[in-house]
């Protein structure tokens, strides 16, 4: 059974509308939940909001039978209290079980000690959000944002850049990338045939080692930096036989694996999603010791399009972006668009794509959710001929330098008062990417393309949600100083 909220306060809880809040504090926390309230007091926003929370629980449950889960106003409190702080969940556990405000956000009373929050509850039930959810949720906020804060959302200006965000992978080499691919092998096989009662991987402990042993081997091998040819070619040929060695003792594990999953098979045995994983973690295997042979024994050069740079994180791209002491990124690249105010009005992430390729998308999209979106700003990565011509129709000025030399049209155009006024503000961009990369987008720590894409959103909703209550705590101060003037004013004429 899920609740969107407990509708019916108990003794001692307060009403998420009447929560008192330190406006003086500068802290995320306090300016987020500021934003949290603001969207739960408009009667509306609340409304469409839980709306789309309704739906992110599964089909296949029934919302109105079973246990009583999380309530789904819990899960939208930590979901963005996790992304916005940058926490991780050990974090975030602790702080809802024992920060008393948050709590109060959470539906608690100051007597209910002994409810507590499980690890992997949290974990469980923020990972229900899809990034479809995320995004619907975060038009409501924008638009909620603008309303609240008077701003005009028929003239909005736009600036959009892309950024990469790291998956939690270590440095790739084809012999440690080998190493985790048998390693994952012979675990979980070892774990299959225990479950069964099988004795095949007893010595699964043993095995590791022998394999760890001759990484290691491998590893601190380095080439030659002698003169003599003679001992160069030496030092050559003891690094190719151990690399021989050591692809030739992971390769009999593979066969043996092979043959073991075979056999589970025929005989019906086993669970099916744990073979499909290790026969997943078999076929990295044997791609990393066949380019392993061609590296280091053939001497070829391996192609980009073939290299993984994890077995466990698939969708790691290396990138390469020409940043002054960062020579490559590994993970994958988000283009965000944001407005004048500093809300993050679309986002997307980029799976084999480049900056030129989504221009156009960028603004179709966004203008397909706020159709106010007049001008729009870019950087020379973004530059096509093809996208000047496309982004014409869509806005009523496109800033979009070009790269090379100019014609003198395209002097003209670029040097003009509008066109130099809106690349200035354009580096304020950098500032929104700052901050989200110091709110959760440094590195994602969730697995897998869709946890990748739900951590993403969920970080661009928190800062948007962030942004409306840190906008709503200065309007309130200003507010509270100019009756504080007032007053003192009326004092001073009445003495």
């Amino acid at each position: 059974m899920r609740k969107i909220i407990e509708n019916q306060l108990k003794i001692g809880q307060v009403d998420i509308s009447k929560i008192e809040l330190d406006l003086r504090s500068r802290d995320e926390i306090p300016q987020l939940l500021l934003g949290l309230q603001a969207i739960y007091k408009d009667r509306s926003t609340r409304q469409r909001v839980f709306e789309i929370l309704e739906k992110i629980v599964p089909d296949d449950i029934d919302a109105g039978n079973g246990r009583p889960g999380m309530d789904l106003w819990s899960i939208l409190v930590l979901g963005t209290l996790r992304l916005n702080c940058n926490w991780d969940y050990d974090k975030l556990l602790e702080i809802a079980n024992n920060h008393k405000t948050v709590r109060e956000f959470l539906g608690h009373t100051i007597y209910e000690f002994g409810e507590q929050y499980a690890l992997q509850t949290l974990k469980d039930n923020v990972s229900l959000f899809t990034p479809e959810h995320i995004d619907q949720i975060n038009q409501v906020v924008v638009k909620a944002g603008y309303k609240m804060l008077g701003y005009d959302k028929d003239s909005i200006k736009g600036r959009c850049d892309s950024f990469v965000v790291e998956t939690n992978v270590h440095y790739p080499t084809d012999i440690n990338l080998l190493w985790d691919a048998i390693r994952k092998v012979i675990t979980l096989i070892a774990m299959e045939c225990f479950i069964l009662g099988i004795t095949e991987w007893r010595q699964s402990d043993y095995i590791l080692c022998k394999i760890k042993k001759a990484f290691n081997l491998v590893r601190r091998l380095k080439r030659s930096n002698a003169k003599s040819e003679e001992r160069k070619a030496k030092k050559e040929e003891r690094i190719v036989q151990a690399h021989l060695q050591y692809v030739d003792l992971v390769g009999s594990y593979v066969e043996r694996a092979k043959f073991c999953i075979g056999f589970l098979k025929q005989a019906g045995m086993g669970n099916v999603g744990q073979i499909v994983m290790i026969e997943n973690f078999i076929m990295h295997a044997e791609r990393q010791i066949d380019q392993i042979i061609r590296r280091v024994v053939k001497g070829e050069k391996i192609p980009h399009s073939e290299k993984v740079f994890s077995v466990f994180e698939e969708h790691t791209e290396w990138i390469s972006k020409g940043k002054a002491g960062v020579p490559q990124e590994l993970g994958l690249k988000v283009c965000v668009l944001e407005d004048q105010y500093g809300f993050i009005l679309h986002h997307h992430v980029m799976v084999d794509q480049t900056d030129d390729q989504i221009a156009v998308a960028m603004v179709a999209d966004t203008q397909e959710k706020y159709n106010g979106l007049i001008r729009c700003s870019f950087d020379k990565g973004f530059h096509s001929p093809q996208n000047q011509k496309d982004l014409k129709p869509l806005l009523d000025q496109v800033v979009l330098p070009r790269k090379g030399r100019l014609s003198e049209k395209a002097k003209q155009i670029e040097n003009s008062e509008d066109f130099v006024h809106a690349r200035r503000q354009h580096a304020a961009v950098e500032s929104a990417i700052n901050a989200l990369e110091n709110h959760g987008l440094d590195r994602c720590p969730d697995h897998g393309l869709h946890g990748f894409k739900r951590y993403v959103g969920l970080a661009v909703l928190s800062r948007n949600i962030q942004k409306l209550g840190a906008a709503l705590q200065e309007q309130t101060i200003k507010r509270i100083k100019r009756r504080k003037k007032a007053a003192e004013r009326s004092f001073r004429l009445a003495a």
